[in-house]
């Protein structure tokens, strides 16, 4: 397995100024964006406009350079994309605890901390949420999947069953079906899933899709005070 390298800290995108984080990540949840293979930060970021805005999001890099010519960056090798064999299972927690390494530089105080992935990122992700129930409060999964192999954290998960939302399209043709029928099987046994198959969607978000994540983001925001 190749070493994954820390993320980039000044490639980062902020919805609030430089001068107002500190105390915004003091007062407001933290919302983490993870992109898919071959983007970058200024994907999902786009999307701002439409999440909840009790939110401070960050949008990161993903730490690796894909082969070329493929643009944009990676969490992982592609080769590892089913995450099965144990060198890209290793990979993907590697690159998850780059995640967490960041956390812990620019926002050690900050909680609740949710992630929302994209494809790669939606299974860095999940793979997160594993390795720290304690510090990640839920989950937007987007055409994503889960990685196999156990986690030492994984019984904590189960016992915590922290909020995840998974959506994918019934016409998305990356993703293999090994896949999703493992993350079928595997997710409600760790988790408090929701989510959605949107009929006709490919590899993508829809605004469909985008709407039901923030019925999901706003719940979050709801839940204290239930």
């Amino acid at each position: 397995m190749s070493e994954i390298p820390a993320l980039d800290d000044d490639a980062v995108l902020w919805s609030v100024p430089p001068d107002e984080r500190t105390a915004a990540l003091r007062d407001r949840p933290l919302l983490v964006l993870l992109h898919g293979y071959g983007s970058h930060e200024g994907d999902l970021f786009g999307l701002v406009p439409y999440l909840p805005p009790e939110f401070v999001v960050a949008a990161v890099r993903a730490p690796l350079s894909p082969p070329f010519p493929a643009p944009g960056w990676s969490w992982f090798p592609i080769e590892g994309l089913h995450a099965a064999d144990r060198n890209a299972a290793a990979a993907v927690t590697a690159a998850s605890e780059r995640v967490l390494e960041w956390l812990g530089r620019v926002a050690p105080d900050a909680a609740p901390v949710g992630l929302l992935g994209f494809s790669q990122g939606g299974v860095i992700a999940l793979q997160t949420l594993r390795l720290a129930p304690e510090r990640i409060a839920f989950a937007v999964v987007l055409a994503g999947f889960v990685a196999d192999g156990e986690l030492p954290r994984d019984a904590a998960l189960a016992a915590a069953r922290p909020p995840v939302f998974w959506g994918r399209g019934a016409r998305d043709e990356v993703i293999p079906a090994d896949r999703i029928a493992r993350t079928t099987e595997w997710l409600p046994g760790f988790v408090e899933l929701s989510g959605r198959v949107y009929p006709g969607l490919t590899h993508s978000v829809s605004e469909e899709e985008l709407a039901d994540v923030r019925t999901f983001l706003q719940k979050r925001l709801d839940a204290p005070a239930q």
